[in-house]
């Protein structure tokens, strides 16, 4: 390949295929795909809409099986409840997800974005769907929107949209109840707006971004939005598995002629475009793997029907790698893949500690700001201390506090009450921990609790808090010392 030629190649990556030379917008008019993949991908479609659908009406121990409730700080997953404190637990879950798109990008490249991303989903496999029953294929959306406006483009285009905004409204409500909750937004929906003003304009704010992302924006989210397209230029290597053009199969292309006559050899393409044609972001594959391929595998089923047809083995655009097509092997595990798998395999690994022994209840000690040890002339040294309690769990918990150590302290509660967390909630109480006068040898002694569920006995969780005494001279810690060595 000479240097004009690889200059020529190049020079796609200096623009994109939807804005022209003076920055303007081009509309994308795919042809409308079919094939084997395509078949498959309406299969994996089906299963993951109807998940996402279904998924806020879905219950685990009658609980959700998926809220992600930012307002109160209120996260359920897989059933479990999540709250503010348990920050660790989540930010281990993104990190083991971010690494998980890592460790699947190396290996098999952007199959997230063409066949599980919720954009792609909806845009090609529901919403470019309504727009191919109503308008035709692509020449005919071409025609339509070149057409001056009559009765038939205007009811088209009215329901084409009217169509595109009921999808919109409920994606939103189905997005709105992953936050707040079946039952909030059923009542949002079902009572007049003014007695959830924020919820109906939340759900008109919903509406809207997917009303115009899928109407107007389009591809535009896959091309200049989404960080994941970005993410390819470092992640993917040669041993990546993508939707690759074989240029050592398919060069030079050039069409068939009915009479075939002493010119220069010719690869399999035969330069029929189709796979451009097809491509729901406007990219020409041939020229090698770009940050505009979502990996839909529409250019692969469109390039296998034209080899068919043309007597010529399928697969001159298939998934493979780069080192695939020049050498002929694929080597998926490599060491930068398996660096990453440890990682992923240890945060994994942490997770599931940290979940495993993850209490229901949360204790929080602290000594009421302020203050200082009290001496109420019985012999003992008190210290008052604000306790705060938390319930992660769906149930009421009874709870008794006891002293783990030193065996001299006793802990006394204020208001004399027994103590019940109510579900998914807190309660805050005062305590007093006393120590007797002549038992404390620092000016700081740590005080070790644990709390008991009432009824069945079982440890919940610990805490600990520093006990502050009178300062003593040395002579008097070693004279009582001393004392209690001879009894």
């Amino acid at each position: 390949m000479t240097d004009e030629v690889y200059q020529f190649n190049e020079e796609f990556r200096n623009s994109i295929a939807t804005v022209d030379g003076q920055g303007k917008r081009i509309w994308i008019y795919p042809k409308k795909p079919a094939g084997t993949f395509h078949r498959w991908r309406i299969a994996v479609t089906i299963l993951l809409l109807t998940i996402f659908f279904a998924g806020p009406f879905l219950r685990i121990g009658g609980q959700p099986f998926l809220l992600l409730n930012v307002f109160d700080r209120k996260f359920v997953i897989l059933g479990q409840a999540f709250w503010p404190q348990d920050f660790v637990l989540l930010a281990l879950v993104l990190i083991a997800f971010f690494i998980f798109i890592i460790v699947f990008t190396l290996a098999f490249g952007r199959v997230w974005c063409g066949w599980m991303c919720p954009q792609t989903l909806f845009m090609e496999m529901v919403f470019r769907k309504i727009e191919y029953w109503i308008e035709g294929d692509a020449p005919a959306q071409r025609r339509l929107n070149a057409a001056p406006i009559d009765f038939q483009k205007a009811w088209k285009k009215t329901a084409k949209h009217l169509i595109f905004l009921i999808i919109s409204v409920i994606i939103a409500h189905t997005a709105l109840a992953y936050m707040i909750g079946t039952d909030q937004t059923l009542a949002i929906a079902s009572q007049s707006p003014m007695n959830n003003l924020a919820g109906f304009l939340a759900l008109v704010a919903f509406t809207a971004i997917f009303y115009g992302v899928y109407a107007r924006f389009r591809e535009q989210a896959c091309i200049a939005v989404c960080p994941y397209g970005r993410l390819q230029s470092v992640l993917l290597t040669k041993e990546s598995i993508v939707v690759a053009y074989d240029w050592l199969r398919g060069e030079p292309r050039g069409q068939l002629r009915k009479k075939q006559t002493a010119e220069a050899p010719k690869g399999d393409c035969v330069d029929c475009k189709l796979c451009i044609h097809v491509c729901p972001t406007g990219i020409d594959i041939r020229n090698g793997t770009q940050l505009e391929c979502v990996n839909c595998t529409a250019c692969i089923d469109a390039c296998d029907d034209v080899m068919l047809k043309v007597n010529k083995p399928t697969g001159l655009i298939r998934y493979a790698s780069v080192s695939a097509i020049e050498k002929g092997s694929t080597k998926i595990l490599t060491p930068r893949l398996m660096a990453y798998t440890g990682v992923l395999a240890a945060i994994v690994a942490l997770l599931g500690f940290t979940l495993a022994t993850r209490s229901d209840v949360e204790t929080t000690v602290l000594k009421v700001s302020g203050t200082l040890y009290q001496k109420p002339g019985d012999g003992y040294i008190s210290n008052l201390y604000n306790v705060e309690f938390i319930n992660k769990s769906f149930d009421a918990v009874p709870v008794t506090v006891r002293v783990a150590s030193p065996a001299t302290a006793e802990l006394q509660k204020v208001d004399g009450e027994d103590i019940l967390l109510p579900a998914e909630g807190l309660i805050k109480t005062v305590f007093f921990i006393r120590i007797p006068e002549e038992k404390i040898k620092t000016a700081r002694t740590v005080v070790h609790l644990e709390i008991y569920h009432r009824e069945t006995g079982k440890l919940l969780d610990r805490a600990k808090v520093k006990f502050i005494g009178p300062v003593r001279s040395s002579a008097d810690v070693n004279s009582r010392l001393k004392d209690e060595q001879s009894h």
